[in-house]
């Protein structure tokens, strides 16, 4: 199988004010929009895209058994300066403070707040893991000279 892409859909009752959150906080654009349905995406580069896709929750071709809002949802994004966003999203734009900033012995510094559905949204820069996690990675995820 060759997959030529791969994002999420969230689900929610008001497609426009969740894609208006993700635009306005996060700086993703719109690719497609409907009344039922938004297509967002955000360039990292001319190769690179990352996008998100919103659907009201009624629309039919949701199969009616899953026709329910999002739970049990973290979206993590990482960024180059956690601090900054967390001054930026929950100090001045007072976005909602689910985890408090801190750092982990895993490799992150992070903070989680929530969208108007309550999906999770985990901001992280990776940090210098302890050497116990650093040694369960498969793939040396810091190297002190690259950092």
């Amino acid at each position: 199988m060759k997959i030529t892409g791969f994002y999420p859909v969230l689900i929610t009752v008001d497609v426009t004010a969740t894609a208006n959150f993700y635009r306005e906080w996060f700086g993703f654009e719109t690719v497609f929009e409907a009344d039922w349905y938004v297509s967002l995406q955000m360039k990292r580069d001319e190769e690179t895209a990352f996008e998100l896709a919103i659907l009201e929750l009624g629309h039919p071709t949701i199969p009616a058994a899953f026709r329910d809002s999002v739970s049990g949802l973290i979206l993590n994004i990482e960024v180059d300066d956690v601090d900054a966003e967390y001054e930026r999203l929950i100090k001045d734009a007072q976005l909602p403070l689910q985890l408090d900033i801190r750092d982990e012995q895993f490799g992150q510094r992070h903070f989680i707040t929530s969208d108007p559905n309550g999906v999770m949204i985990d901001v992280i820069k990776i940090i210098p893991p302890s050497d116990a996690f650093n040694e369960q990675y498969r793939e040396k995820v810091w190297d002190e000279k690259k950092g």
